[in-house]
């Protein structure tokens, strides 16, 4: 399943009401562990396929959600399940630890 690009305007729509466990990456352009957490947020998306929605929200285009969110560093990886956040994992981390954290949402 491919990532989905959100942005303030359709984060309720794609994350809030999604039936869904969703996993949202905050992120930007310039942050280069982000662009190195890319590749980890792509196999997740393959190897969960429809088990999860996954999502990617630029925190320098979308401020209203990061600061809804209290985004103060980035990498970070949001899991949201029946419109609340249930889970967050900031910084780069292995893949692993975000297979772990999702794990616990998907039963």
């Amino acid at each position: 399943m491919a990532n989905i690009e959100v942005t303030d305007s359709t984060f309720k729509k794609e994350v809030l009401e999604s039936d869904k466990v969703t996993v949202v990456d905050f992120w930007a352009e310039w942050c280069m562990p982000c662009k190195m957490l890319g590749p980890i947020i792509d196999e997740l998306s393959d190897e969960l396929g429809d088990k999860v929605k996954v999502c990617k929200v630029n925190v320098d285009t979308n401020r209203e959600v990061s600061t809804k969110y209290n985004i103060m560093s980035i990498p970070a990886v949001f899991i949201f399940k029946d419109g609340e956040a249930v889970d967050q994992l900031v910084g780069l981390r292995a893949k692993e630890d975000y297979l772990t954290a999702l794990e616990k949402y998907l039963k």
